[in-house]
C-alpha cells in the first residue's frame, strides 16, 4: 500500500477556506478505506508570499513540487498584486512546466441542483481543453507607448504535437468511458491559419478514431447549443481560450462556480498534476465563511480518480449529492444558509456513515 504525497497550495481569498474543507474529506476517506494514505504538506505560495518575498514561489518551487504525487491548489488573486504576476509567476510555470496539457472540466448536473435551463434531460459532458498553448501563448508585446499608434500584439501559437496529444487524450477519455462522440470547438471560418490547423490536426485523430462519432461547430453555434440543447454532448474538445469560455458557460447551466471542479492533468504522469476548482479567489466574499468548497472538494475528488482511486472518487460524488438533495446544508449562492465549514462536514460525516 502505497501513501500519496499532496502539496496543498490554499492560495488566496477563498482558497484557504474552501481547500481546508477538502482536505477534511480527505481526512474521512482515510478513516473509513485502511487503503488509502496520504500526506499532505501547505505551501503559502500566494500573493502575501509575492509581497513578502518579491515572487510568488521559491526559486527552487518547481523542483519542490516535483518530489509529490499531486497538487491540490486553491485559488489565486488579490488585489495587491496584479493578475500577469499572480497567474503567469505561479500558476502558468506549474502548468506548463510539468506538461498539464490537459485542462479536464466536467459539467454535470448533479442530483439535488435545478438548472436554470430547466431541463429535464440528464447534463453530464465533459470538456477537455488544450492548457498548454493556444491564445495562452506568452508570446507577443507593446510598441509606441502613448502615442496615436500605440499597439499590441498577441500571438497564437498550435503546434502539431500540442494539437495532436490533446486530442488523442479526448478519444481515449472517450473510448475509456464508453463515450461514442466528440465535439470540435472551433472558428476556422474567420481565424483562418491557428484554427484552421487546429481542425486539420483534430480531424486527422478523428479518422484515426473513426468508430466514435465526431463533429464540429464553431464557437459562437456551440455557445448556442450548450444553453439549447446541452444534453447532447459528451466530450467537448476545445483551445486554450475557447474551452475556458465554454468551461465556465457549462458551470453556469449546472449549478455555477461553486460547483464546477477541474483538473490539470499531465497524462504521462512524469509529473504530478494539479486539481483546483473553476472558480477564483472571491475577495467579495473571502473571510465570510460562505463560500462554497464542493467544487474544490470534487476537485480532490478528481485527483483521487487521477491517482488511480476511482472508487473513492465515487464515494466523494455520492456524499456530495446526497447532501444536495437533502438541502439541509447548502451555501447561500444554491439556495442555503450554512457555512463553507458546515458544507464540508456534512459531507465528511456521509462518508464516515
Amino acid at each position: 500500500m502505497s501513501t500519496y504525497k499532496i502539496a496543498v497550495l490554499p492560495g488566496d481569498g477563498i482558497g484557504p477556506e474552501v481547500t481546508k474543507e477538502a482536505v477534511k474529506v480527505l481526512h474521512a476517506l482515510a478513516k473509513i478505506d485502511a487503503s488509502f494514505e496520504f500526506e499532505v504538506e501547505e505551501l503559502n505560495w500566494n500573493s502575501q508570499y509575492y509581497l513578502d518575498h518579491g515572487r510568488m514561489m521559491p526559486e527552487n518551487g518547481l523542483e519542490v513540487l516535483k518530489e509529490y504525487d499531486s497538487i491540490l491548489f486553491g485559488a489565486i488573486g488579490d488585489e495587491r498584486v496584479p493578475d500577469q504576476i499572480s497567474i503567469w509567476d505561479l500558476i502558468m510555470p506549474i502548468r506548463k512546466n510539468f506538461q498539464q496539457y490537459v485542462n479536464f472540466r466536467p459539467v454535470k448536473l448533479l442530483k439535488g441542483l435545478a438548472s436554470p435551463l430547466r431541463k429535464e434531460d440528464p447534463i453530464d459532458f465533459v470538456i477537455i481543453r488544450e492548457n498548454g498553448e493556444g491564445e495562452y501563448s506568452n508570446i507577443g508585446g507593446t510598441m509606441f507607448h502613448g502615442e496615436s499608434r500605440e499597439m499590441a500584439v498577441q500571438n497564437t501559437i498550435m503546434t502539431r504535437q500540442g494539437v495532436t496529444q490533446i486530442t488523442e487524450f479526448a478519444y481515449r477519455y472517450a473510448r475509456e468511458h464508453d463515450l461514442t462522440k466528440v465535439t470540435n470547438a472551433t472558428k476556422s471560418n474567420a481565424i483562418i491559419h491557428a484554427m484552421k490547423f487546429w481542425d486539420q490536426i483534430v480531424e486527422e485523430v478523428a479518422e484515426a478514431n473513426s468508430d466514435i462519432a465526431y463533429e464540429r461547430y464553431y464557437i459562437d453555434a456551440l455557445a448556442a447549443y450548450f444553453v439549447q440543447r446541452p444534453e447532447s454532448f459528451q466530450v467537448v474538445l476545445a483551445s486554450n481560450l475557447f474551452g475556458d469560455i465554454l468551461s465556465d458557460l457549462g458551470s453556469a447551466i449546472v449549478g455555477g462556480l461553486g460547483v464546477a471542479p477541474s483538473g490539470n492533468i499531465n497524462p504521462s504522469r512524469e509529473f504530478p498534476s494539479m486539481f483546483e476548482a473553476v472558480h477564483g479567489s472571491a475577495p467579495d466574499i473571502a473571510g465570510k465563511g460562505i463560500a462554497n468548497p464542493i467544487a474544490q472538494i470534487w476537485s480532490a475528488a478528481l485527483m483521487l480518480e487521477h491517482l488511480g482511486r476511482r472508487d473513492l472518487h465515487d464515494k466523494i460524488l455520492q456524499a456530495i449529492e446526497e447532501l444536495l438533495v437533502e438541502k439541509k446544508h447548502l451555501t447561500p449562492d444554491i439556495g442555503g444558509s450554512a457555512t463553507t465549514e458546515e458544507v464540508g462536514s456534512a459531507i465528511a460525516e456521509k462518508l464516515l456513515g
